[in-house]
């Protein structure tokens, strides 16, 4: 059996609606037309070349991911370009492209939040809520009991998928941490958030190296959090999974799958 595009959108706004999105983000229907069927949905991070070849191998309908691939403007799709092979190869080959980016994030059940819960955190609160008070992006949260530093990080990195940059961390290695606040995705915006600053450790990706210097000296001098980089993708690569099983409960008809490559940028890394 298959649905409609159509269908299988609406069923994406009723778990990640489009109100939730940030006002710069991208989210929705990049290819495809609403009439179009839909039997078989890979989900991905990201709208990468080798992603696009393992939908259009598996005879795959709609690409659904996480990373809007028109999130910045773009003036020609040719195809010596890289989004512009990347559409006309899902065009060509009747594979529909929608994005579920910002949108995915503030819900219960986003990156933050799936991520949260494989950590075990109870008593969950976004960063910075929503409107409404209860979504919001990031999460803040308490641990089943104290841990130290470094064995949280451990911890994180036999959660996550392997990448080559692993898990940084700034903080002691025996520093006793019970209160997380965590972000997936690039998060060092949120670093001065008062959740952020009262937590005992703040998870995130991609921290650059002046905001990441001046939180850790901050919290030398007036108190703050301890600090984890880990991989922007395999953070969000968590979520994905349970999104498969969100969207298998609305559309039951449908062959979901969820894409095991790995789309982080970095191959390897050199240490002296």
């Amino acid at each position: 059996m298959s649905y409609s595009l159509a269908d299988v959108s609406a069923a994406v706004e009723e778990l990640w609606p489009i109100r939730g999105a940030e006002g710069w983000d991208a989210s929705g229907l990049i290819v495809g037309h609403p009439d179009d069927r839909v039997s078989r949905i890979l989900l991905a991070v990201d709208a990468v070349d080798a992603i696009v070849e393992e939908a259009l191998a598996t005879a795959t309908d709609l690409l659904l991911v996480h990373h809007p691939l028109l999130l910045r403007g773009v003036t020609s799709i040719a195809e010596d370009q890289y989004k512009g092979f990347v559409l006309t190869s899902l065009i060509r080959g009747r594979c529909a492209l929608l994005a579920a980016h910002t949108n995915a994030d503030v819900v219960d059940e986003g990156t933050s939040g799936v991520f949260a819960e494989l950590l075990g955190l109870s008593a969950l609160e976004p960063i910075t809520p929503s409107a409404d008070g209860s979504t919001g992006i990031g999460r803040i949260g308490v641990l089943e009991e104290p841990t130290t530093l470094g064995h949280l990080a451990h911890r994180i990195a036999h959660l996550l998928p392997a990448t080559a940059t692993g898990i940084r961390v700034a903080g002691e290695y025996d520093r006793i941490v019970e209160r997380v606040a965590l972000c997936g995705g690039a998060g060092d915006s949120l670093l001065s958030e008062r959740a952020v600053r009262s937590a005992d450790v703040y998870i995130t990706s991609d921290l650059r190296h002046h905001p990441a210097s001046e939180s850790i000296e901050q919290s030398r001098v007036g108190g703050g959090p301890a600090l984890i980089d880990v991989s922007h993708w395999a953070s969000e690569w968590l979520w994905l999974d349970r999104a498969a099983q969100q969207l298998a409960t609305l559309l039951p008809d449908l062959e979901i799958a969820v894409s095991d490559l790995r789309t982080d940028p970095w191959d390897f890394v050199v240490t002296q």
